[in-house]
């Protein structure tokens, strides 16, 4: 791995389970050596990416992620068009609706609804999602630009649950069962005890950059509630891909 994709990676490790990191914790996390995380920091540090707490010297993420991340929804409106669309979508399922979109090697939650239910999977805001075990992920996958999949099939695929696909060929039958079908399921692949289904969201160019989800208990899915949010996620994804400025390809297709 490069030295500036290290460094950039250390920035996945700030999630709301740890806003402050301390230097040892995050060399730890990362298996990279305290002297060089130190190094990465104040390189990123100097560019507003991050910043040292002045009492605990724990690091947090920097405000240069603000200016950028209004930068780019400037640019490229993403946040603003999926938000009523999740919320759309949430309600009518009943269950959680999340957009994801290509962030380095994976994809990175973007935008979360809850549902009312007392009783709900819980989806960590900017939570993100390997490409080989979730529903979003397998969506995304299936739908990216051929190199891309090749890439993800070569990869070493890390377990999550006992259910996890781990191997090239078992990635693969997914990623063609996707394609034919138009969504990806995903039954206790990253999460025990949670079932996902997801439809990728397409780019300008035809390709996907990104996923709709919706996740469920798996003791609450039935094939009727199946049915309903496929329903419901066939008419958001379309939607939200085409208020992002994409374009759904003719070949897609939502198999009954």
């Amino acid at each position: 791995m490069r030295t500036v994709e290290k460094a950039l990676k250390l920035l996945d490790f700030f999630d709301e389970r740890h806003p402050v990191i301390g230097l040892s914790a995050l060399a730890r996390m990362s298996g990279i050596d305290k002297a060089t995380v130190l190094r990465m920091l104040g390189d990123m540090a100097a560019a507003g990416l991050v910043e040292q707490d002045p009492a605990s010297r724990e690091w947090r993420l920097g405000a240069g992620i603000l200016r950028l991340s209004r930068l780019r929804e400037a640019a490229f409106p993403a946040t603003g068009v999926l938000n009523p669309i999740l919320a759309r979508l949430a309600e009518a399922t009943g269950e959680p609706a999340h957009a994801s979109l290509r962030a380095g090697r994976d994809l990175g939650t973007i935008g979360v609804v809850e549902s009312a239910r007392s009783n709900r999977v819980y989806i960590e805001p900017g939570l993100m999602l390997p490409l080989h075990a979730t529903a979003s992920g397998v969506a995304y996958t299936a739908f990216a630009r051929p190199e891309l999949r090749a890439e993800v099939l070569a990869r070493p695929l890390a377990a999550f649950t006992g259910a996890t696909p781990t191997d090239g060929a078992t990635l693969s039958a997914r990623l063609e069962e996707a394609r034919a079908l138009g969504y990806a399921c995903a039954d206790q692949t990253f999460e025990d005890e949670v079932f996902g289904i997801a439809m990728p969201l397409f780019g300008p160019d035809g390709f996907a950059c990104g996923a709709l989800a919706v996740a469920t208990p798996v003791a609450r899915l039935t094939p009727d509630l199946q049915a309903r949010v496929l329903a419901a996620l066939a008419g958001a994804a379309r939607e939200a891909t085409q208020g992002m400025g994409g374009h759904v390809p003719d070949h897609h297709r939502i198999a009954a």
